[in-house]
């Protein structure tokens, strides 16, 4: 059992996670365990805000670059991943919007086994019908699960009818709980909803201004459209169209935003359920030393 608990910043993205993460990192000697999905892919960092090294100010930085761009994302990898880390650092501090990841690290969380030809069947009936007649048939076979997962969201919606059918067990039984592996402080930075949206937009048009799309052109040139998970990335999928010729680059840009926003209240939404999350202002003048604080209440600190 760990003596110190393992620290994790949370909340929605363009929230200052990152900055308060290698402020807390600095103070108590500790380092950065990235738990943002698309963080892991070498060469993505305009889109996804990967600090530079200046940013990160000495402190090190676990998990950042390790995927290949063409590597399709395994929660349960990163799991292995970031527990070895976790047990290696004497104060990790765990930083990211990616709601699962964050609980992979931290949480029991077991992930079933896949099986191939189960998967491609059903990616089939996606591509074909859309997501709709899977969901019903999810809804049939275990409404609890279907209740946690967006009708629109057919990835997820595949992987649970996959689990089902390869296991013969609900998905909803393999679904996050709150049994923590390891003792952890979470702190979460409330944004504003207005506040947050104008940030979004903010970032977007300053992610195009430092070079997206060039970013996302010379990815392409190493298989970018061949990953699976990286490809659809936010910011990503949007400028493959515009070179694509099916967008404008206005309408990307609008697209980058409307989607960052939607996705920004998913990850409030999954945070919010979490009652061990302490939510503090992100502009708050006092916010290093009010998380300093809630760190020190922890038992094992």
């Amino acid at each position: 059992m760990r003596q110190q608990p393992v620290i994790a910043v949370v909340g929605p993205t363009a929230a200052g996670k990152s900055d308060l993460a290698v402020d807390i990192a600095l103070h108590l000697g500790g380092e950065c365990v990235n738990a943002d999905s698309m963080q892991l892919y070498r060469g993505m960092d305009i889109g996804t805000a990967k600090l530079s090294p200046a940013e990160m100010r000495g402190v090190p930085h676990h998990l950042l670059d390790i995927w290949d761009l063409t590597v399709t994302a395994s929660v349960a990898e990163y799991q292995r991943l970031a527990r070895k880390v976790i047990d290696a650092v004497e104060v990790p501090v765990l930083v990211g919007g990616s709601g699962l990841y964050v609980r992979a690290a931290i949480d029991d969380l077991e992930f079933p086994g896949t099986d191939p030809d189960i998967r491609a069947r059903l990616e089939a009936e996606l591509a074909e019908r859309g997501p709709a007649p899977l969901y019903e048939r999810l809804r049939e076979q275990d409404p609890p699960a279907a209740a946690a997962i967006l009708p629109s969201n057919g990835r997820r919606i595949v992987r649970a009818l996959e689990v089902i059918e390869h296991s013969g067990r609900p998905f909803s039984a393999t679904m996050p709980s709150y049994d923590a592996v390891y003792p952890s402080v979470q702190i979460g930075l409330d944004v504003p909803r207005p506040e947050l949206d104008e940030r979004i937009a903010l970032r977007v048009e300053r992610m195009w201004q430092a070079g997206l799309v060039d970013e996302v052109r010379t990815l392409l040139g190493r298989g970018l459209a061949e990953g699976r998970t990286a490809s659809r990335a936010l910011g990503y999928a949007q400028v493959i169209r515009f070179l694509g010729g099916e967008w404008s680059e206005e309408q990307a840009i609008a697209e980058t935003i409307r989607a960052t926003r939607r996705f920004a209240r998913r990850q409030e939404s999954w945070f919010r359920r979490d009652p061990r999350v302490c939510w503090l202002p992100y502009d708050a003048p006092d916010l290093l030393q009010r998380s300093l604080a809630r760190i020190a209440e922890h038992p094992c600190a």
